[in-house]
């Protein structure tokens, strides 16, 4: 027999917590339906987690541009971005390796609550679709029908960014590199487009590493890349990328980092948290809170579990793995369809990602601060 039905609340307003990606796609997807939302943030305003800091849009998982996926789901491209289509990878030698592509590889976002950055754009959408958001507004027990996305859980992760936001005159480009040295079990970055730039040790794992692991890459990136940093502040961040998924607590959805939907490789989130946010919302307008999970398992699960794979061998691997990893991304005559390829789900990384989350190396979970409150690193973390 077919699942039977949640009680229509198709009149009633939609409860979502959380105005971050996930939260603000789901209450633009679920207004186009016709269902009034409200949105709850427990902060003042979107985008307090970040810092104005550059992130990436990844454009790979999936044969198709990620702009035409929000597309389709019912969330405009009307934010600023810039598309990459090319990016330098160092492995633990300090050798150079260029990856390329015809299409963007990712579409490069800044994070924050300042002007053009994803988040006021989002908020934008969901004001003039006639979304209600309430800031200041902490919710303690969602109500049954309502989604939350409210990022990591009770506000800790198991991964953190740790670096700086800076202006350049540098030209645009974004790095990667792998060494345990820079990022345990992890990669730093930098970002520099259109005179601003983002560095940062992602680390998975060894968090008391985080100074030395700072001070390393900037210095790395300084001789590798000639980085130029003015006006440098200091950022952190946390993400949840090895939490099990949830996507349900009674009759409440989840969505984003609240759902444990962050990407387990490289910690991309963006993508996923959009949408999920909006199959979240489809499901609840529906009445049919069930499809959200059958929704996730054919467009989001088996991305996940490779994800989670590919992290265990990638952080078990160490330099060798890396080493392996940077010589084969820049090997391909087109670095996404090699990126795609690599994350394809399989039936065997499914069957083999409950084992590879228990495996990972783990960490005493961090707390995140909004950084008003926290100007420096260590009242960050």
């Amino acid at each position: 027999m077919p699942a039977a039905s949640a009680p229509s609340r198709s009149h009633e307003p939609l409860t979502i917590v959380g105005a971050g990606p996930a939260g603000l796609a789901a209450a633009i997807v679920a207004v186009q339906s016709g269902r009034p939302v409200v949105v709850h943030e427990r902060r003042e305003t979107v985008g307090a987690r970040f810092h104005g800091d550059f992130q990436g849009l990844e454009n790979w998982t999936t044969e198709g541009s990620v702009l035409d996926e929000l597309g389709a789901l019912g969330v405009r491209d009307d934010f600023a971005r810039v598309p990459f289509h090319e990016f330098v990878v160092f492995d633990p030698d300090g050798r150079e390796h260029a990856v390329r592509s015809a299409d963007p590889i990712f579409h490069i976002v800044s994070r924050g609550p300042g002007p053009d950055t994803l988040d006021r754009a989002l908020e934008a959408q969901a004001r003039a679709a006639g979304v209600e958001l309430r800031f200041g507004s902490a919710v303690q027990a969602p109500p049954p029908g309502s989604l939350l996305a409210t990022g990591p859980g009770a506000g800790h992760g198991d991964t953190i960014a740790v670096g700086f936001v800076f202006a350049t005159d540098m030209p645009d480009g974004t790095f990667a590199a792998f060494h345990d040295d820079l990022a345990p079990f992890g990669y730093s970055y930098l970002i520099t487009c259109r005179g601003r730039g983002t560095v940062a040790s992602t680390i998975f794992g060894r968090f008391d590493r985080r100074e030395q692991a700072l001070a390393r890459t900037v210095a790395f990136f300084e001789r590798a890349a000639g980085l130029r940093m003015r006006d440098a502040r200091r950022m952190a961040g946390v993400g949840s990328c090895l939490a099990r998924p949830r996507l349900q607590t009674g009759e409440v959805l989840h969505a984003g980092e609240s759902a444990g939907l962050q990407d387990a490789l490289f910690g991309f989130g963006i993508r996923n948290a959009i949408v999920s946010g909006a199959l979240a919302a489809r499901a609840l307008c529906e009445g049919r809170p069930a499809a959200y999970a059958r929704a996730w398992n054919e467009r989001l699960a088996g991305r996940l579990a490779s994800s989670r794979v590919n992290r265990l061998l990638f952080a078990r691997a160490g330099h060798l793995g890396y080493r392996w990893f940077a010589r084969h991304l820049s090997g391909a005559p087109d670095g996404r369809a090699w990126l795609r390829r690599f994350y394809a789900p399989s039936p065997w990384k499914s069957l083999a990602a409950p084992l590879a989350t228990r495996l990972m190396p783990r960490a005493t979970a961090v707390r995140l601060v909004a950084p008003s409150a926290a100007p420096t690193l260590e009242q960050a973390l």
